[in-house]
């Protein structure tokens, strides 16, 4: 049996862990359960941001009736959430829950709730110097690819190139994240290891500037396992390095973000024709979708634009999934070891759709073969911050959900980019693919544990390997 304690061994046995795990305790309708604590000298974060409101209205209600609603239930209209339907309130301290009450019985109001906070999904951040070299090369250091706990990445890559798009070349990704190292600006520089690798239409929605650059380093490391330059005698690689990567900035210096901003976020990239929107970031398992409403219609207006969202389960180590993982319209993804055991760390259960390397320690299953007990597993490694911004290395301590979800991202880049299942596979193609070629692990059959199993970009990008029907492949053995 796995222990139901959180966050049991990647967050334990490094000092800095809990910096990126810290739990919201509660995230409900208002501000008398925005609470949270500080944990290991960590300042607490509200679980929801406090005085705000997020309402949705229906398609008729123009923005004077918008604004004479906000007005009826004492509320300041504040910006459009990522459409004009949809708007932040300001509201007295303390009021959030009553408000929120009587904008649910206003005519023309969709929907009302608090604005909850994520955060990214790392069971660690690096706060040392990072590694400056690994002996045993890159297969070595990058289990995470090779091997047979990786996810496959040389048989991806000789698709591709056969395919003629190397690395998954004409695809956009957006990292939705704390930003990414992409670019010079001030006193924040380009990751060295993003010299060769393509980007298009950054966007901050934290600051509301067109620089999203990284304050933190989780969102370089993801966009590395992406996109990461490869073949340039630099840092690591990454698994679709021909792709072009949006980053939108979400998250702020810490790894938290609102349900406001993280919508906006989602929107935005599928306005700007992202065929691939990862979201390495959770909400506690305690939220439900009803109080994200912003960010579930956001989903689904990206789904019907053709963009496949992937998102990470969490890392509580709970049988339940975080949001907005646990969403219908997105792909959730769970992590595993060097072992090819579910982390410690990792959420699985109901909904969970596939798993990918996250790093970190083996969960104690005693009646998995590939769990073992006491086992400290290997890191993820991209380059990304090592000790400060601007100072790039390969740092130790990145393990998560937040790490996994990126393979997944990219390796549905990949399937898209090869054209293996059709020039223009809707999201819910694409999904089939990754899960009908995922391989198998565990009990027979897609399961609570490792969902349809350890994704593996090689056979999804693969012409040989046929997919069978959608409708039975993605068919929920495990339904939300």
């Amino acid at each position: 049996m796995r222990p139901t304690s959180p966050l049991l061994t990647a967050g334990s046995r490094r000092a800095a862990a809990l910096a990126a795990a810290c739990a919201l305790l509660a995230t409900g309708a208002g501000d008398a359960r925005a609470a949270t604590v500080a944990t290991n000298g960590v300042p607490a974060v509200p679980a929801n941001v406090p005085g705000e409101v997020v309402v949705g209205y229906e398609r008729s209600v123009d923005a004077q009736a918008q604004a004479a609603t906000a007005r009826a239930v004492g509320a300041s209209a504040g910006a459009t959430a990522g459409s004009t339907r949809t708007r932040v309130l300001h509201v007295k301290p303390g009021t959030v829950r009553a408000t929120v009450a009587k904008l649910r019985r206003q005519p023309g109001v969709a929907y009302a709730a608090a604005n909850p906070v994520a955060r990214a999904s790392t069971v660690a951040l690096p706060d040392d110097v990072g590694i400056r070299g690994y002996p045993g090369g890159l297969a070595a250091l990058q289990w995470n690819f090779f091997g047979d706990r990786g996810v496959n990445a040389l048989g991806a890559w000789t698709n591709a190139l056969n395919a003629g798009v190397p690395g998954g070349r004409g695809v956009r990704v957006a990292v939705l994240d704390t930003g990414v190292a992409y670019r010079d600006w001030n006193r924040f520089t380009r990751s060295p290891d993003f010299a060769g690798t393509k980007f298009v239409a950054p966007y901050d929605f934290v600051d509301n500037r067109r620089e999203a650059v990284d304050r933190n380093g989780h969102g370089t490391h993801v966009a590395g396992t992406i996109a990461e330059t490869t073949n340039n005698r630099v840092g690591v690689s990454g698994l679709a390095y021909g792709v072009t990567l949006m980053p939108v900035r979400v998250l702020d210096s810490q790894g938290y973000g609102d349900a406001a901003t993280i919508a906006k976020g989602i929107r935005y990239a599928a306005r700007h024709n992202a065929k691939v929107i990862n979201m390495s970031l959770e909400f506690s398992t305690s939220v439900t979708a009803s109080e994200i409403p912003d960010i579930m219609s956001a989903i689904r207006y990206a789904n019907e634009r053709g963009s496949i969202v992937v998102g990470s389960t969490g890392n509580e180590g709970e049988p339940k999934i975080a949001f907005p993982a646990r969403a219908s319209l997105v792909v959730s993804v769970g992590a595993t070891t060097d072992d090819g055991c579910l982390a410690s760390f990792s959420n699985d259960g109901v909904g969970l759709d596939l798993v990918a390397p996250g790093g970190g320690d083996d969960a104690l299953m005693s009646n998995d073969p590939n769990c073992r007990v006491g086992h400290h597993g290997r890191d993820i490694y991209q380059m990304t911050y090592a000790g400060s911004v601007g100072k790039f290395g390969l740092p130790a301590g990145y393990d998560g959900t937040s790490m996994a979800a990126p393979h997944v991202s990219a390796t549905a880049a990949l399937v898209i980019a090869t054209k293996v299942i059709g020039a223009r596979p809707t999201p819910a193609q694409v999904e089939c693919r990754l899960k009908a070629t995922a391989r198998q692990l565990g009990v027979p059959g897609p399961n609570r544990v490792y969902g349809w199993g350890l994704v593996d970009a090689g056979a999804a990008t693969d012409p040989a390997v046929a997919t069978p029907s959608c409708a039975a492949a993605t068919a929920r053995a495990n339904p939300r």
